[in-house]
């Protein structure tokens, strides 16, 4: 296949090149004339798994032939060579056992790490071990550095490693790594023995891990032996390639060029013993935009030599031509920045043009992802759905956060909502029984559901004729009481895991469990199960927190499942992997801020960046450089993109160092068209993202009208209560929503410690306090006022809030004490006559008047004094007088005989009592409204309301405008404003 060389056999391909397809090209080209079967003699090593198929599909395109035996560079050795090898221990087996000796290290020493982080510090430690196998590094390398400055960090983290170095010993199993390096040795031991005579080529590896730089390194000095190299850079200079390895390693340890993309192509040829210039064409293919490539290559020099941008720019070509297919889209947000995307690659789907979105930005990919929805496109995510975010992901999580915490309403009704449980076999029934108890636990009140609280929904069920008892007993015996203390085997974690999963989806009718392990989803969660399962043993005894964080994380580095909706062909969204290895006419590359692409590197807990150098291990700047490859490749295809968000999260975002570079120099160079061609590629972005913007400028459409509703007489309410009269007069549009339409505000979950949850305490505490001191005024002290708040507060479940609504009450006490001693002194209070109703009666219109008096004292004359207890602001006299008429009408009916027990009384006295911000009595303005004019003034009310011709305008005449309601959405305030006239809608 080759001819003799004198050297290594090196070939590439320029960046932009579509190096799979052009990689089956030259092998064909090569074997043309040799007979059929000598394809089949090629060993060909690839970099990835998706290298491997695409090549297999370019060669299923035809002609028909042979196939190479294609290999990974991670499975170096024939079958017959790894038959002689043990198997690699799997990796979970290994991280369980990471796992316990990291939970023995904290148990002795809590302080070193808390123990959320468990399976985290183990997971980066078998990262580390991997990493060490790779790149050959022996723990005495490490445990040798000199770290005299570093003396307290590294006796802690050497505390972790030290539990490491039994897994590198001559007897202990391998894991995939160390057994990837003994395959090395032993092919390459082999390969020394008696070199193949067939051709070994290595294509699309960088050699950035040293097993794969020892294979290539071993491979190119092969007899029929060659390298072929995926976006090699043609247009640098000689000089920057010396750059990039003439220092290396510097005495600090610093490597400049790491984070250029062509630098591991540098030092495999200063492995080699080779120059650039030695590295021929694959093929004859050229570039789809050289002098694109030629201004990319300039723009990415390492740092210390970008003033060759001076002396080298202006031999560039005219760059509004090699810049022509390139659009830079800098958006406002990220929102906008997707929604541009998305509608190009709608118009790429219309034209018939493969189109790809590169981005390591998963957000970036959903809100894309999202916006074509809108069309009905389904991108082809090579990533797929996190296997903790699928159906069957989030249940189970759901389920194991049980066993840590008390079973909470939210949680409970997040699980019965699932769509996955009670799938087995009656839904619908299911549905229904979950939308029953969730109305009694927002009415009722049941922050933690148990079997007291489940029985009381079960008997109220009953008396409105339904005994959902089956259904109830499943409730009750899957669900409550999980939650469970101390430490069990993972084993018995995982059985009992499956078994409340299994249970939750079978539901009450005992059906199928089988929806759980359904689909793509169901069938990778079953596999992370079922190892998890098999390498139990292997674990040690965990909390049930332990046990819920293990299992979130293992599901957080599962496989990825794709969409199992049917994708469009032509729209695809990957990674900056997938993109080495894939083909597309437009490139999108988003995202395109430093931070995200390229991605900083995540903090090493274990060695700072000179230990890493001097152990030998990889340093923070070679993923950025293989960032910085990726780009290089992905920005020379035909048609490009480059989009990025000018904020995120309402903050400033900073360019992607390489966009960066390629603006300015593009700015610097007006003698070769260069602020030519970036203005014209903004003009490009900046016209599409108004087209995208476009798509959502709302069509004008007639505001809705101020509300005045006027249904029918009959349909009018009939019966209030005096809290009632207040809304009626302020906002009339809440009356007819709540007892016209009969509304009502769904009650949350979990009641909020609000104005609301306050007065009703304090009115409970105030009402056992007067009940208490009725028979023994001697109680009227200090700390028997506080002890009946205490034991109000108690059933309080917010602790804060219980300790800052007591303090407010001890501020007032000694206050309310004295002016109940002066009340007690002018009339008498009676437990008959606390918390008492009434109703009174209007003949025409026929309407009834309820209330529900805090209290009503008599004097020794029989004359009632009123009182009602405001946590709140209490009402001014001239808000009573014309708006907040509850203790005016409270007298009117109680001049009128409408309190149970208690006939017509004469009223000499209504006030609040202030329990809140102002404390003290503030009295009604019975001498300027008395009680017969209240009860004439709201006879006319009710009249007026009483008319079919009357709207119930909403907002009528509310206290502030920032006031809100529970029906302004209903009706539509903000199409509207207070000052807008309200047209009347007659209702029939």
């Amino acid at each position: 296949m080759f001819d003799p060389a004198p050297g290594p056999r090196l070939f590439g391909l320029a960046p932009g090149i579509d190096f799979p397809r052009a990689l089956v090209a030259g092998l064909r080209a090569r074997l043309a004339g040799h007979p059929p079967e000598a394809m089949a003699r090629v060993e060909l090593f690839v970099s990835s798994d998706r290298m491997r198929r695409r090549v297999e599909t370019l060669f299923a395109e035809g002609p028909p032939g042979f196939l190479p035996r294609i290999r990974l560079v991670t499975q170096i050795g024939p079958p017959a060579l790894a038959a002689t090898l043990p198997d690699p221990a799997p990796g979970l087996r290994r991280r369980l056992e990471l796992t316990a000796l990291v939970s023995r290290l904290i148990d002795a020493d809590p302080a070193i790490a808390p123990r959320a982080a468990l399976f985290d510090l183990a997971d980066s430690l078998a990262q580390l071990m991997d990493e060490m196998q790779v790149e050959d590094v022996p723990p005495d390398r490490i445990a040798g550095l000199d770290v005299t400055d570093l003396s307290g960090h590294w006796a802690r983290a050497l505390r972790f490693l030290t539990i490491v170095q039994r897994y590198f010993d001559a007897d202990a199993a391998p894991d995939a790594a160390a057994l990837q390096r003994r395959m090395l040795e032993l092919r390459l031991a082999d390969w020394q023995a008696a070199p193949p005579d067939h051709p070994v080529i290595v294509a699309g590896s960088t050699g950035s891990r040293g097993t794969t730089l020892r294979l290539m390194q071993a491979v190119a000095h092969l007899p029929q032996g060659a390298l072929v190299l995926p976006g090699f850079d043609t247009d640098l200079p000689r000089h920057v390639w010396d750059q990039l390895t003439d220092t290396l390693p510097q005495e600090n340890r610093a490597q400049p060029g790491e984070d250029h993309p062509q630098f591991r192509f540098a030092r495999l040829l200063s492995v080699l013993g080779s120059s650039p210039r030695d590295v021929l064409p694959w093929t004859e293919d050229a570039a789809p935009a050289p002098a694109r490539n030629r201004l990319v290559s300039l723009a990415l020099r390492p740092a210390p030599v970008t003033d060759q941008w001076l002396r080298d720019g202006p031999a560039l070509p005219p760059l509004e031509a090699a810049m022509a297919e390139v659009t830079l889209l800098e958006a406002p947000t990220r929102r906008d920045e997707a929604r541009t995307i998305a509608l190009r690659l709608r118009q790429a789907a219309e034209d018939g043009t493969p189109a790809a979105l590169v981005t390591p930005d998963r957000m970036l990919t959903r809100q894309v992802a999202a916006a074509l929805g809108r069309w009905g496109i389904v991108p082809d995510d090579s990533a797929g759905t996190p296997l903790q975010l699928t159906p069957p992901g989030r249940l189970m999580r759901q389920l194991a956060a049980l066993f840590a915490e008390p079973l909470t309403a939210e949680a409970l009704l997040a699980i019965l909502k699932h769509p996955l449980t009670h799938a087995g076999a009656g839904r619908g029934p299911h549905q229904l029984d979950t939308q029953r108890l969730e109305l009694f636990i927002r009415r009722r009140g049941m922050p933690y559901p148990d079997e007291p609280g489940l029985a009381a929904w079960r008997a109220e069920e009953g008396r409105r004729g339904r005994d959902p008892a089956i259904w109830s007993d499943w409730l009750r015996a899957t669900f409550t009481a999980r939650a469970t203390s101390g430490r069990r085997p993972l084993a018995d974690w995982v059985a009992d895991h499956v078994a409340l999963g299994e249970a939750a989806v079978a539901g009450s009718a005992g059906g199928d469990a089988t929806p759980l392990w359904d689909e793509s989803a169901g069938r990778t969660l079953r596999g992370v199960i079922s190892e998890l399962t098999a390498e139990a043993g292997h674990g040690t005894d965990l909390s049930a927190r332990d046990y819920a964080d293990l299992f979130a994380a293992l599901l957080s580095r599962a496989e990825a499942v794709r969409d199992r909706d049917a994708p469009h062909p032509l729209v695809r969204i990957w990674g900056t992997i997938e993109a080495r290895v894939m083909g597309a006419d437009l490139l999108i590359l988003g995202g395109l801020n430093d931070g995200t692409w390229p991605e900083m590197p995540a903090a090493d807990p274990w060695l700072n960046r000179r230990m890493r150098a001097e152990a030998g291990l990889t340093l923070p700047e070679r993923r950025i450089g293989l960032s910085a490859h990726d780009f290089q490749q992905a920005i020379a295809a035909r048609e490009v993109w480059l989009t990025r968000a000018e904020r995120s999260d309402d903050a400033e975002t900073v360019p992607s160092r390489w966009l960066n570079r390629i603006v300015n120099l593009l700015s610097g160079l007006p003698a070769r068209q260069g602020p030519e061609a970036l203005a014209a590629m903004r003009a490009r972005g900046t016209r599409w993202r108004q087209m995208a913007a476009a798509l959502e400028t709302p069509i004008e459409s007639p505001r809705a009208p101020r509300p005045s509703p006027a249904p029918p007489a009959e349909a009018r309410p009939t019966r209030l209560s005096v809290t009632r009269i207040k809304t009626l007069i302020r906002d009339p549009y809440a009356i007819y929503a709540r007892e016209v339409l009969r509304l009502r505000p769904l009650d949350p979950l979990q009641a909020a410690p609000d104005a609301l949850m306050r007065g009703n305490a304090m009115h409970d505490a105030l009402e056992a306090y007067v009940t208490a001191t009725l028979d023994d005024p001697a109680a009227l002290s200090v700390p028997q006022f506080m002890a009946h708040v205490d034991a109000a507060l108690a059933a309080i479940p917010f602790p804060t809030i219980r300790h800052l609504w007591r303090a407010r009450m001890a501020r007032i006490a000694e206050g309310f004490v004295a002016d109940e001693i002066r009340r007690r002194a002018v009339a008498s209070p009676h437990r008959d006559r606390l918390e008492i109703e009434g109703r009174a009666d209007l003949a025409v219109p026929p309407f009834t008047l309820t209330a529900k008096a805090d209290r009503i004292d008599l004097d020794a004359r029989g004359v009632a004094w009123i009182y009602d207890y405001k946590t709140g602001t209490p009402p001014s006299k001239d808000e009573q007088a014309h708006f907040d008429k509850q203790l005016l009408l409270e007298a009117a009916m109680a001049e009128r005989g409408g309190f149970a027990g208690l006939a017509a009384l004469k009223v000499a006295h209504a006030a609040y009592i202030g329990v809140g911000p102002k404390p003290g009595e503030l009295a009604a303005p019975l001498d300027e409204v008395p009680p017969a004019q209240v009860w004439e003034e709201f006879g006319r009310l009710m009249a007026r309301y009483a008319d079919a011709e009357q709207g119930y305008t909403a907002r009528r005449a509310l206290q502030s405008d920032a006031a809100r309601t529970d029906y302004d959405h209903l009706s539509r305030l903000g199409e509207w404003e207070v000052t807008d006239r309200p047209v009347k809608e007659r209702l029939r």
